[in-house]
């Protein structure tokens, strides 16, 4: 998330017509002068090559350099290289291919070759599509790191067979490589890599080590007049990057960057901080504080929370402290609670967000169920979950996991309104191909609502906030969990497959069977067989699903109780069994 040193590269970039009229190549190359967009963006280089035989080509060429650098670097920080990428480009190919529609033939429209390089941290990631070429020089040895999709019909004739524009969708190759200081990245368009060989190329690029900017722009047009001088006749360009540095601090520096502003005092109510009156503190843990604080002299309450100084010296859980405060500010919805930036003279760490006034669900649910018996409002619950789920949502766009949703984490206020809260354990799918020289903190959530896939070490998903979700809605309804409290021991599978979900109408007679097995997809323990989306959730909460009316009905996918395997084979077995009675009678 955060870097002592940035990636440094220097690039050059060179593009002629050579012995055609008009280029219709084109190429760009930007690494953000922001050393927060450097960090979670990288820097990019891209060249496309307008299909000649297109009208349009040229303009096909330089819109889709021109959309890939604005639009790439418009996306979520919280999104992967690779999410991001196909996003544009998808949305970019659609683009030319509507354009083309309006000339009588589709070849004859806004076609495009495309590659591009982003270097982000310490990974290259290459995305291709068509016959220009990236390939990387590395301790003496050139590496082609695309395919040209491309047929040849003879010697000197082919076609692409894949291209911008060429069709409704586009498939992108794209794949993520190790980078190493003193890498040396080629792009060129099929003008020059048809007519210089891997030879001239690698003894071309032996020679980028130590050079300056100008030298390397020198470098790229000698590669240039080389391609002249083999017989080129198209359009010639070329773009040559070398990697300079790579953010490869130590643990100390890095520590020494994260703790740069010193962990707060010991705070109380009344205490004073960078212009903040401390209200009244609202909870304490091993981990952190948090409290209620207003401005000196009045104004809008919010909550401060400070690092526990047990962890003044572990980089691991700075950044993640950090890392709370950073997706609260990148993930907007009214059921997310928003963070607030703290002053930029602030003197020590700590992080603001806004204060909501209400009750944790955890005292919703006390109250009601521990006080009135079981809840006969289900339309209630539904209307809380549904909240959760917008918010889940927003999330899940940003690639941005909850990881540790619960009761506790999710206030209700006066009017009804659901405000998920804490966001200390969240996964960020952008931030982790970010290289750190630390063991990154990996907080797992509350046992009794996390699912099985984080005990058993299985890669999370969106369907493991839904399994979540789906415990709270049980919680909800019934004042219980839907595997008792024998959940929070389960470590093996073989410990999972031992429990058995709980009818919610057993304990809440109010519970509708089709709600109640609705819940009883969302917990199960393979996260296969759970709602592909939360909005799938949410509309069978709603809306009776009609294979889950009758009650004597099989759910949907299966049996999920302990012993639903043995059923399953027993049932096998005797339809094997009459099969073969009939198949001897027959014989017989």
């Amino acid at each position: 998330m955060f870097q002592t040193e940035p990636l440094a590269v220097t690039f050059a970039q060179q593009s002629q017509a050579g012995r055609k009229e008009t280029n219709e190549d084109s190429m760009g190359a930007l690494c953000p002068a922001d050393s927060s967009l450097l960090t979670h963006k990288g820097c990019v280089v891209a060249i496309a090559d307008g299909v000649s035989t297109a009208d349009a080509g040229r303009e096909a060429a330089e819109l889709c350099i021109k959309s890939f650098l604005d639009d790439y670097y418009s996306t979520p920080e919280t999104w992967t290289v690779e999410t991001s990428c196909r996003k544009v480009l998808g949305t970019i190919n659609q683009w030319l291919y509507e354009k083309g529609q309006h000339f009588r033939e589709a070849h004859r429209g806004y076609v495009s070759t495309f590659s591009a390089l982003v270097l982000k941290s310490r990974s290259a990631y290459v995305l291709h599509v068509g016959d220009t070429r990236v390939h990387l020089w590395r301790s003496g040895r050139l590496t082609q790191l695309t395919r040209d999709h491309a047929v040849h019909v003879s010697g000197s004739e082919k076609y692409l067979a894949r291209a911008m524009g060429f069709d409704v969708k586009v498939e992108v190759d794209l794949h993520r490589t190790p980078i190493e200081k003193g890498d040396v990245f080629l792009l060129t368009s099929d003008g020059v890599h048809d007519f210089v060989g891997v030879d001239d190329l690698g003894e071309l690029l032996a020679g980028v080590p130590g050079l300056d900017g100008e030298q390397l722009d020198r470098h790229c047009q000698r590669l240039l007049e080389l391609a002249l001088e083999r017989g080129s006749n198209d359009n010639i360009t070329c773009q040559i990057v070398r990697v300079d540095r790579l953010p490869d601090a130590s643990a100390d520096e890095y520590l020494a960057r994260l703790a740069s502003l010193p962990f707060p005092p010991e705070l109380s109510k009344g205490s004073e901080l960078d212009g903040y009156v401390v209200v009244a503190e609202l909870h304490s843990s091993r981990r952190s504080q948090l409290y209620v604080v207003e401005p000196v002299g009045g104004g809008q309450r919010l909550v401060m929370k400070t690092p526990s100084v047990n962890y003044e010296d572990d980089p691991a859980y700075i950044e993640r402290f950090l890392l709370e405060h950073w997706v609260g500010t990148r993930v907007k919805s009214r059921h997310l609670l928003r963070s607030v930036d703290p002053p930029p003279d602030r003197t020590c760490l700590y992080s603001l967000r806004e204060f909501v006034e209400g009750d944790t669900l955890s005292d919703w649910i006390r109250r009601r169920h521990h006080r009135r018996g079981p809840l006969r409002e289900t339309q209630v619950v539904v209307d809380i979950v549904g909240q959760c789920v917008r918010g889940l949502i927003a999330l899940h766009r940003k690639e941005v996991l909850h990881q540790d949703l619960k009761p506790g984490n999710i206030v209700i206020d006066k009017d009804g309104k659901v405000t998920i809260i804490d966001f200390g354990s969240c996964f960020v799918a952008g931030i982790e191909e970010i290289t750190a020289p630390i063991v990154r903190d990996k907080i797992l959530g509350t046992a009794s609502y996390s699912a099985p896939e984080y005990i058993l070490g299985v890669k999370p998903s969106a369907k493991s906030d839904l399994y979540s979700l789906g415990c709270i809605t049980y919680e909800l309804l019934t004042g219980q969990l839907p595997y008792g409290e024998a959940v929070e021991q389960a470590r093996s599978l073989s410990d999972f497959q031992k429990l058995s979900y709980r009818p919610a109408r057993d304990s809440n007679p109010h519970v509708p069977i089709w709600m109640d097995r609705a819940i009883e997809r969302a917990v199960r323990f393979d996260p296969h067989q759970r709602y592909d989306e939360l909005t799938e959730f949410i509309y069978d909460l709603e809306n009776p699903n009609p294979e889950y009316l009758a009650p004597s009905s099989t759910p949907v996918l299966g049996p999920t109780k302990g012993n639903g395997w043995k059923t399953l084979a027993i049932l096998l077995a005797l339809t094997q069994a009459v099969t073969l009675y009939f198949l001897l009678h027959a014989l017989g």
